[in-house]
């Protein structure tokens, strides 16, 4: 990807560790046996921190604030799911 600067190998890496991160949440929480609404939040939590490195930290070539921007809105979607896990745990699917 010649016009961002990174390499192709990268932006995979790049796309792969924010869904390791969501999904070590899950397994972590599932051994854990954690309430849906702190897995939720948590998962929240790694995307805004993954959006916030993809945005803030990368130099400006090689920064992904188009990734960053849909990780914020999955993080909103995630704490709004959470909310409603919290309130009625049994009527939330997660």
């Amino acid at each position: 990807m010649s016009h961002t600067g990174v390499d192709v190998i990268d932006f995979l890496y790049y796309t792969i560790y924010p869904v390791v991160g969501i999904l070590a949440v899950e397994g972590i929480s599932r051994l854990a046996r954690l309430p849906k609404w702190i897995k939720l939040w948590t998962q929240a939590a790694v995307c805004m921190g993954f959006g916030v490195y993809y945005w803030f930290v990368l130099p400006y070539p090689q920064n992904f604030p188009m990734t960053a921007l849909v990780l914020f809105v999955l993080a909103v979607a995630l704490i709004y799911q959470g909310k409603r896990a919290r309130i009625s745990p049994d009527m939330s699917p997660y």
